[in-house]
């Protein structure tokens, strides 16, 4: 099991670290609550490359690719990826915001960047994820949780912006995160009681 450690400036070990610019400062006096799971492959399926990187760093090359091309001036980021394999890439500081999360709402709150932690997780909607990322999550989720104590609640994207987006989707197993997180069932609340079993 990897075992995850979150320093004074926000930065995890044993992750890879990419400085991402797509990050700023959360307003003042702003605690991390929530912690909220994305999806990503790119392009979209494919599973491996260093588009995922590029895209976060700022630098991506669509190189005749349809979608990528549409989304390579987008400026967006995220404080983790989860790679198939269950490297983590870190590329925002937790103390920072990330651009990751958009409209959103959770509990009531908008701007959910404001207090979030981003993971993305490296797959599809509708992929099965791989075990090594399940046993890579549960331990990053404990350790960003000891390192930032007002944290309360782990969603989905599609949990905190449902009109628009499906991620982490039907393949992601949530009662296998919660499981191996160790974190309250609570703090699962957006999450379907038929999601969570």
């Amino acid at each position: 099991m990897t075992h995850f450690h979150i320093d004074a400036d926000g930065r995890c070990a044993p992750a890879r670290q990419l400085a991402s610019p797509h990050h700023d400062m959360r307003p003042e006096g702003m605690r991390v609550e929530l912690i909220v799971l994305h999806n990503i492959s790119l392009p979209p399926g494919r599973f491996g490359g260093e588009e995922i990187c590029d895209f976060f760093l700022g630098r991506l090359d669509p190189r005749g690719d349809a979608f990528l091309e549409s989304i390579r001036h987008m400026r967006v980021s995220a404080h983790f990826l989860l790679r198939r394999d269950g490297a983590v890439v870190q590329f925002v500081p937790t103390g920072l915001r990330a651009w990751h999360a958009g409209l959103s709402q959770w509990r009531g709150r908008e701007r959910c960047n404001d207090f979030s932690i981003g993971i993305e997780i490296e797959g599809t909607d509708d992929l099965p994820y791989d075990e090594r990322q399940y046993a890579a999550l549960g331990p990053l989720l404990q350790a960003l949780a000891a390192a930032h104590p007002a944290v309360n609640g782990v969603a989905g994207h599609e949990h905190v912006a449902p009109v628009r987006k499906t991620d982490p989707g039907p393949a992601f197993d949530w009662v296998r995160v919660l499981k191996e997180s160790g974190l309250p069932r609570a703090w699962f609340d957006a999450v379907p009681a038929e999601r969570l079993g």
